[in-house]
């Protein structure tokens, strides 16, 4: 799988150090911001492998960003039925590797491959701030949370690979 180098360091937050012993799962179920986002990793059948071995970099969508959704969407893919289309869109936001923040610098205008969808994402890198843009584009809002199996970025808008 292809590597992934990273978000700008200058967006880079401190996390303490407690954190590193608790899997992305863990880290995103004990944070009242990704309820949301665990509701659906658990609806997908995702929780065993992100709370497997990795590295795994993360991108993840707030409560906020999944209620930017249009009405009845996030409804919708939490329905047993469209599993398939949750778990595709859940799957974008997995980088394979532990890319770090300062690891981005000078990547505006690349792809990063994404480690279980099989899809790239695109990277802009603008004055310190970072999007990735799929079909929909989101901005990293908080970086470098660190887990035991990968790290975790925070973003304001859920990706949505392009055949969705």
């Amino acid at each position: 799988m292809r590597r992934f180098y990273g978000l700008v360091a200058a967006l880079a937050m401190a996390v303490p150090a407690s954190a590193s012993d608790k899997t992305i799962v863990e880290i995103a179920a004990s944070n009242a911001d990704f309820e949301t986002l665990v509701a659906a990793v658990k609806a997908a059948g995702l929780v065993e492998t992100l709370s497997g071995e990795g590295p795994f970099t993360v991108l993840a969508p707030t409560d906020e960003a999944f209620a930017k959704l249009p009405a009845g969407t996030l409804e919708s893919l939490l329905k047993p039925e469209n599993k398939e289309k949750l778990v595709s869109i859940l799957k974008y936001h997995v980088i394979p590797g532990r890319v770090m923040a300062k690891d981005v610098v000078g990547l505006s205008g690349k792809e990063a491959g994404t480690a279980l969808a099989g899809s790239k994402l695109g990277i802009k890198v603008d004055g310190g701030k970072v999007c990735f843009m799929g079909k929909t584009s989101a901005n990293v809002i908080k970086t470098d949370i660190e887990a035991s199996n990968g790290v975790i970025h925070v973003i304001d808008t859920v990706l949505l690979p392009p055949d969705q």
